[in-house]
């Protein structure tokens, strides 16, 4: 990996982790756990100017520097990096193949798509057991469906639009450095 490509990807996890503290702080949770905060810009943005692999160590980066400063166990923190990881890597995968705006928008919406339904799985199966080892099954999954999955539909169309408007303003400072 190029140097340039390196210091690119950490200043947008910078980016992210400060996004993400401010996030944690304002305190903007629904359901308890579920966070709104747009620390995923930085690290979409990254895929869509440097490719999948790019997005996806943003999102690693981030999440481990966020260990430093969380009370969920890091089980938030996993959950955060497999879901995000997945959603930015499906994203920077199709782009990355035709590079246009009409590419990008469908992009946006495979990848909203593939993580909230990954994201339903992930947590169905792996974090809410760990969360709630002791409630019913049919309790989890009334959550999943409940408020997890259209959380996670509605985050993901929110964070697209919101790439659509910043990213060519922002990937002309990336590509000029």
């Amino acid at each position: 990996m190029k140097t340039n490509h390196m210091t690119k990807i950490g200043v947008l996890a910078a980016a992210a982790c400060i996004l993400q503290f401010l996030g944690s702080v304002m305190g903007l949770k629904i359901a308890g756990f579920l966070e709104i905060e747009f620390s995923d810009l930085p690290a979409i943005i990254g895929t869509l100017s440097l490719g999948p692999v790019a997005g996806v160590l943003i999102e690693f980066i981030k999440n481990i520097i966020h260990c430093t400063i969380t009370s969920t166990g890091f089980v938030g923190e996993f959950a955060n990096f497999v879901i995000n990881g997945i959603f930015v890597f499906v994203v920077g995968s199709i782009y990355s193949h035709n590079k246009t705006k009409k590419t990008a928008i469908k992009a946006l919406l495979a990848g909203t798509v593939v993580m909230t339904i990954m994201a339903a799985f992930v947590n169905l199966y792996i974090m809410l057991p760990l969360y709630m080892s002791e409630a019913p099954f049919y309790v989890k999954l009334n959550l999943v469906l409940s408020t997890i999955t259209p959380f996670n539909f509605a985050r993901g169309i929110s964070l697209s639009i919101i790439t659509i408007f910043i990213y060519k303003k922002i990937s002309i400072v990336l590509h000029k450095y």
